[in-house]
């Protein structure tokens, strides 16, 4: 792991104070689970000043996960910013989910909400599947298929808003899908449309503003990649950070 005082490469070193920003994905909290990260909650604040969480945090999106994640949360110490993921929206009841991690203080980033944090812009969402690169899947054919990438369509849409919401320099965008396919390198092929899109890579990058990615959902993916503009992106997945080192998060400068 990354000593978080030592700036990420190809981040933005401008004059402006920098601003440290752990990030983690994929907690995936049960039912069974007992007090499972509030260690991880209870020190993010030694290495960062806001911690970002990128999406299924718990493993079902049933209201007893999120009561078992909120009672960790009451540990942090620093300001959270968070995205849904796919498995928040499991039980049927994503806006529940949604309001009680915002009751418990976390900044959710939805419906092109974006915030502001010691002047540095936070925006984005959950993301959609749809491939990369050539083999995105396109509106051609079935209405079926039409329908589902007018979903992925809607969701980048609203992604944009969120970013272009924002008026700070320096922006940060959070995401649960991976946006490039670099960071999804070691899952198998066959699935890596189902993991993410280019749509959200081509939405990120018509913005200056924009000096970090991080997103999740990419278990067994690689853990750094870049969109075409050079934007960098970081998988934050749980499993992935484990195999970095020690911190159940990665910390960044901003």
């Amino acid at each position: 792991m990354t000593d978080p005082q030592t700036p990420q490469p190809g981040l933005d070193a401008g004059p402006s104070k920098k601003l440290r920003v752990a990030a983690v994905g994929d907690l995936h909290v049960g039912e069974s689970s007992e007090r499972p990260y509030r260690d991880l909650f209870d020190r993010v604040h030694e290495d960062a000043d806001v911690l970002a969480l990128c999406g299924d945090l718990v493993n079902f999106g049933k209201t007893r996960e999120v009561e078992i994640l909120i009672e960790d949360l009451r540990a942090c110490r620093i300001p959270m910013v968070g995205v849904m993921g796919n498995h928040e929206h499991e039980h049927g009841q994503p806006g529940v989910v949604m309001d009680m991690l915002c009751e418990a203080g976390v900044k959710m980033i939805a419906d092109g909400r974006s915030y502001e944090i010691e002047g540095v812009g936070f925006a984005g969402g959950k993301g959609f599947v749809g491939g990369f690169g050539r083999y995105m899947l396109s509106s051609f054919g079935e209405d079926a298929v039409k329908t589902f990438v007018q979903a992925a369509v809607e969701d980048a849409n609203q992604i944009e808003t969120s970013i272009r919401s924002l008026r700070t320099e320096r922006s940060v965008v959070l995401l649960h899908y991976a946006p490039v396919v670099d960071t999804v390198i070691g899952e198998p092929p066959e699935i890596h449309a189902f993991l993410g899109s280019s749509r959200l890579a081509e939405t990120i990058d018509r913005y200056e503003n924009v000096k970090l990615v991080v997103h999740g959902h990419a278990h067994r993916g690689a853990p750094a990649g870049a969109t075409k503009g050079g934007v960098p992106v970081f998988n934050v997945a749980l499993p992935v950070l484990r195999e970095l080192g020690d911190l159940p998060y990665r910390v960044f400068e901003v």
